[in-house]
C-alpha cells in the first residue's frame, strides 16, 4: 500500500504541473522529482489509460497538457480490499431506506465509485450473490417529517408534533424538546422531553403525522446524554428506575448466550450442569421481558420480581390464546 501511496503522490504532482500550463515532460518531471523519466512515463500512461485523464502531448511545446481544463483527478486512492469494504457498507445502509438519508447515502457511494479508476471500481459480480444482509421490518416515514425533526435536533428547537399511539384511537398534540433520533430494530424513534407529560417520552417517527418547529429553543440537559439514555443496549423506552436482572439459562441455550455481549454490565455464573445465570442492571424491563420470552423454556427469570410477574403474565396469556 505504501508503494501505491507514493505513486498517487506523483500523480497529484503531475496533475498540478499540467494545470499550471507549463507543458511538463517526463524528463523535466523526473528531474524535479529525482526519479527516472520512465517512471513518469508509466504514471502518465496510467493517468491517461486507467483514469481517462484527457492528456495529450504537444510537439510544439515538447510537453504534456490537459485538453479539458476542468478535468479533476480522482482524489481517492483505494485498494481492492478498500473497495470491498465500500461495497459491503453500501449494502449495510438499508436501515436508512425509509428516510431521506438513503438517497443521499447512495449518492455518496456513487461518488466514491466515480472517484476510482474504472478497472478498480468495477463492482465485482460475486458481491451481490454471496454477501447478504437480512434487515428488520420497517415502517415508512414521511420525508418532510424526517427533515423537520432533523432540523429541530440540529438547531435545538422545540417541536409541535401530532402522534398516535397504538394504544389510543385518536392522535395527541404534543410539544417536545427533541433529544435524540435512534434507530432500533429497523425502526426510527424520537427520544424527547414531552411537555404534556413532563417527562422523557419515545415516539416512533412512523406514528408522527405532523411536525412543526416552534420558536422556543432548549438546552440539552447533561443528565440525558447518549451514554445515560442509550448505553443500556436493551431498549430505547427510557425509565428512571433501574433493576438488577438475573436470568437462568439451560445448558441447551447457554452456548448462544455466552457467545454474545448482551449488556455492558453483564456477568455470567456457570453451573455444573452446563447452564448459566446471566446478571446485569437495566432500566428497560419491557424489552428484557420480550428478550426472555424469545428463549422459551430455555430461560427462567430469577429477579427482579416485577420481571418475574410480567413474564409469567405474558406466558399465561399466550397459553390462554391456544385453549
Amino acid at each position: 500500500m505504501t508503494k501505491f501511496k507514493t505513486q498517487y503522490t506523483r500523480l497529484l504532482f503531475i496533475d498540478r504541473k499540467l494545470k499550471a500550463g507549463g507543458y511538463p515532460n517526463c524528463k523535466s518531471l523526473g528531474a524535479e522529482w529525482e526519479v527516472s523519466p520512465k517512471t513518469f512515463q508509466r504514471d502518465i500512461d496510467y493517468l491517461k489509460y486507467q483514469l481517462d485523464a484527457p492528456i495529450e502531448y504537444s510537439h510544439a511545446h515538447r510537453g504534456y497538457y490537459y485538453t479539458e481544463p476542468n478535468f479533476r483527478l480522482p482524489a481517492i486512492p483505494v485498494s481492492e480490499s478498500d473497495l470491498l469494504a465500500v461495497y459491503v457498507a453500501e449494502k449495510a445502509i438499508q436501515p436508512f431506506r425509509n428516510t431521506p438519508l438513503y438517497s443521499k447515502l447512495a449518492s455518496v457511494f456513487d461518488k466514491i465509485g466515480d472517484a476510482v479508476p474504472d478497472k478498480s471500481g468495477a463492482r465485482p459480480a460475486w458481491i451481490d450473490t454471496r454477501i447478504f444482509f437480512f434487515h428488520e421490518a420497517h415502517a415508512e416515514i414521511d420525508p418532510t417529517i424526517w427533515e423537520t425533526i432533523a432540523t429541530a435536533l440540529r438547531e435545538s428547537r422545540r417541536l409541535a408534533i401530532t402522534h398516535k399511539s397504538p394504544a389510543r384511537h385518536a392522535p395527541v398534540e404534543r410539544e417536545v424538546d427533541p433529544y435524540h433520533l435512534v434507530n432500533y430494530k429497523g425502526q426510527w424513534y424520537l427520544s424527547s422531553f414531552c411537555h404534556l407529560r413532563r417527562s422523557i417520552r419515545t415516539f416512533a417517527l412512523s406514528r408522527i403525522s405532523a411536525a412543526r418547529i416552534l420558536r422556543q429553543e432548549f438546552a440539552m440537559p447533561p443528565e440525558y446524554s447518549r451514554e445515560k439514555m442509550f448505553g443500556d443496549q436493551f431498549g430505547i423506552v427510557w425509565q428512571e428506575t433501574k433493576h438488577d436482572v438475573r436470568v437462568q439459562f439451560t445448558a441447551r441455550v447457554a452456548p448462544y448466550i455466552r457467545e454474545r455481549t448482551w449488556h455492558p454490565s453483564q456477568r455470567i455464573r456457570e453451573h455444573k450442569d452446563g447452564g448459566i445465570v446471566l446478571s446485569f442492571t437495566t432500566n428497560h424491563i419491557k424489552e428484557v421481558k420480550d428478550w426472555v420470552l424469545r428463549w422459551g423454556d430455555g430461560a427462567k427469570v430469577l429477579a427482579p420480581q416485577i420481571l418475574v410477574q410480567e413474564v409469567t403474565a405474558a406466558l399465561r396469556a399466550a397459553l390462554a390464546a391456544y385453549r
